[in-house]
């Protein structure tokens, strides 16, 4: 999560077009954004940490009872720490919501970004043959 101190968390896709990432798949990715959501929550539980506020860590969700579902995943635990939302025997429990308004990301926390194509709908018909012929060498040639 920890990138060189700078503080921000590296999300690696691989780089084939037969990942499910990149493909909506009911049976297997109901929810897909679960990893942008998980790093994303990593960098707010950093800033959670940094300012001294109490939260419990994002992997602890077994610890509160919750369970990683079939389908929709750790969906129900990331929802209650967003919200604070947490039942313990000391009160309710998760990320403070102070910590929404600290840090916002700026262009100057993305300087050496890139655009990733790999979600770039053709937007006219010469990018569509291209696809397509890209799709078709791909498979045979693989």
């Amino acid at each position: 999560m920890d990138y060189y101190g700078i503080g921000f968390s590296n999300i690696r896709l691989p780089n084939s077009s037969k990942s499910y990432i990149y493909k909506y798949n009911k049976g297997i990715n109901t929810f897909p954004e679960e990893v942008l959501l998980h790093e994303f929550l990593h960098s707010l539980e950093r800033n959670a940490k940094e300012y001294n506020y109490e939260r419990p860590e994002l992997h602890d969700y077994e610890k509160y009872g919750y369970k990683n579902e079939n389908l929709i995943g750790q969906k129900k635990w990331y929802t209650d720490y967003m919200n604070k939302n947490i039942q313990t025997s000391s009160g309710m429990i998760g990320l403070p919501e102070e910590i929404y308004n600290f840090k916002p990301a700026k262009n100057s926390n993305f300087e050496h970004s890139y655009e990733i194509e790999e979600f770039k709908q053709p937007e006219n018909i010469f990018e569509t043959i291209k696809e397509i012929f890209n799709k078709i060498t791909y498979k045979f040639l693989g």
